[in-house]
């Protein structure tokens, strides 16, 4: 497994497997890797030649008062996982390595970053698109990897591949789970025994929700109300029944909409989605 730290390493590696006519799959990730990650990484061995794995902890994507300084970090770990995997090569650029001095470039996707996430964390996405840009400019793949249970930011990605013209497949994977059906999430080790436990109700309000749409409830109020008594959270940020393209709010839901959540316990912030 070859480990890259600068842009002319990755651009090497790659232009060399290209001219032997391989595929690169890419999997861009935040490091503290678990089962969800790996199962991008699984995904892009068995569609492609190369797979290329990042670890960056983007500061871009971090508000003011998030958690860039305390988010999980544990560089050692990842290789070992990633090394086991088979994985062809891992680029760990340093921040000056993706932002130099000087750097004041932000990509804006429009209204579909507004919403949802977007309102809660303004100029998040602003920051989601601009690092994955730079880190599809440098490792030119053929596709890329990204997990259903971020699915804004899925949305988001597939619209600047699709707004640049960028030449690659963006392939989604569904969203891992623990046994108890909470999400895989890096944040998740922020949670206590306690608060882990009540961190699987936002699973089973997602079913709640969609078993009310399933037995004829078709007002998205009314399906929130019957499902929410399940849920145990200390704030909740938004429900939202949307579109699975737009992200458009539906009233009176249908079919493959996708319901999306985003609570808080105590300080950990978690978001979760299902098809309706």
């Amino acid at each position: 497994m070859d480990i890259c730290k600068d842009v002319e390493c990755v651009r090497a590696f790659v232009n060399i497997r290209k001219q032997q006519s391989k595929t690169i799959g890419f999997v861009p990730t935040m490091g503290y890797l678990h089962e969800g990650h790996m199962s991008l990484v699984k995904a892009s061995k068995s569609m492609c030649d190369i797979t290329v794995v990042s670890i960056f902890v983007n500061p871009k994507q971090f508000g003011p008062k998030e958690d860039y300084s305390k988010y999980p970090r544990n560089l050692e770990r990842d290789l070992k996982l990633l090394e086991e995997a088979k994985v062809d090569m891992v680029f760990i650029p340093d921040v000056d390595t993706i932002y130099p001095e000087g750097f004041s470039t932000t990509i804006n996707i429009g209204p579909l970053a507004n919403v949802l996430e977007g309102a809660f964390r303004p100029g998040h996405f602003d920051g989601v698109c601009t690092v994955v840009t730079k880190l599809f400019n440098i490792v030119k793949p053929n596709k890329a990897f990204f997990g259903e249970k971020d699915y804004q930011q899925l949305k988001i990605i597939q619209k600047l591949v699709k707004d640049l013209n960028l030449d690659i497949e963006i392939v989604p994977i569904p969203t891992k789970r623990e046994e108890d059906g909470l999400a895989m999430s890096s944040r998740n080790t922020y949670l206590n025994e306690e608060q882990r436990e009540r961190a699987n109700t936002i699973y089973k309000f997602l079913l709640k929700a969609k078993e009310a749409f399933e037995n004829g409830i078709k007002d998205t109020d009314k399906i929130i109300e019957y499902a929410k008594a399940v849920l145990d959270v200390d704030v909740v940020y938004y429900i939202k029944i949307v579109d699975k393209e737009t992200l458009e709010e539906k009233t009176a839901p249908s079919k493959y909409d996708r319901i999306l959540i985003a609570v808080k316990i105590e300080d950990t912030r978690l978001i979760d989605n299902i098809e309706i």
